[in-house]
């Protein structure tokens, strides 16, 4: 594991821009600082590494995975630490098995950079491959204090288009509606605005009969006609 750990660093530092990283920390608002990677050149040089450094069995790859995120210098680091869970390699390693790592990820994140890949590409991911284990989780999720599971819940459909549970989202919006946090509010207008590329008129009508706050409705209609 270390060795991975080595290779990331030293391949994102080859291709990092110190001049970038404060604004790209500015922007962020980020007590951990940045190396300057935009990315594009991150995950060319990730894929080349991930490719070059494989891991065989699932416990070692989750240990990878936490390893880079636990103990990352730079954020750029715990972007690695996302993207190794996604590379291609990994795929059969997707299982429920994989919970505790994605949640210790989401709570100790805590902030939309992190929270939103995992949620839209990995808790996603796990519940349209496992809906009866996950469903369960991902209300639970819902209706819990921390803000970022919250996000994580509303946000998971957001790739399923046709195959969205229309019944789980709200369900999984409802909790948060009364929450005046702009994140809870941004996540619920995502939510509804990807769902809305599927089914325009449903989300009108939901929209205009729950009690949904004005920048989670703004969201909701952004790239529907006026209503």
């Amino acid at each position: 594991m270390e060795i991975l750990q080595k290779a990331v660093r030293t391949a994102l530092t080859d291709v990092a821009d110190a001049s970038k990283a404060p604004v790209m920390q500015a922007y962020m608002k980020s007590a951990m600082p940045f190396l300057g990677v935009q990315a594009a050149p991150r995950r060319a040089a990730l894929r080349r590494v991930f490719a070059e450094y494989p891991v065989e069995v699932a416990y070692a790859w989750q240990e990878a995975t936490l390893t880079l995120w636990r103990e990352a210098e730079y954020r750029e680091e715990r972007y690695a630490a996302i993207e190794l869970t996604g590379f291609r390699l990994y795929r059969a390693f997707q299982t429920t098995d994989t919970l505790p790592m994605y949640e210790e990820m989401i709570v100790t994140g805590a902030w939309w950079d992190y929270v939103d890949d995992l949620a839209v590409h990995r808790i996603g991911g796990l519940l349209a491959a496992f809906p009866d284990v996950m469903r369960p989780l991902v209300l639970r999720w819902a209706r819990g204090a921390d803000l970022w599971k919250r996000r994580t819940a509303i946000l998971c459909q957001n790739r399923f288009k046709t195959a969205t549970d229309t019944g789980l989202l709200y369900a999984c919006i409802e909790p948060s509606l009364s929450d005046n946090d702009f994140f809870a509010r941004k996540a619920i207008g995502w939510a509804l605005r990807e769902y809305a590329k599927t089914n325009p008129g449903e989300v009108v009508r939901y929209v205009n009969h729950t009690g949904i706050s004005g920048l989670s409705r703004r969201e909701a209609l952004k790239n529907l006609p006026t209503r």
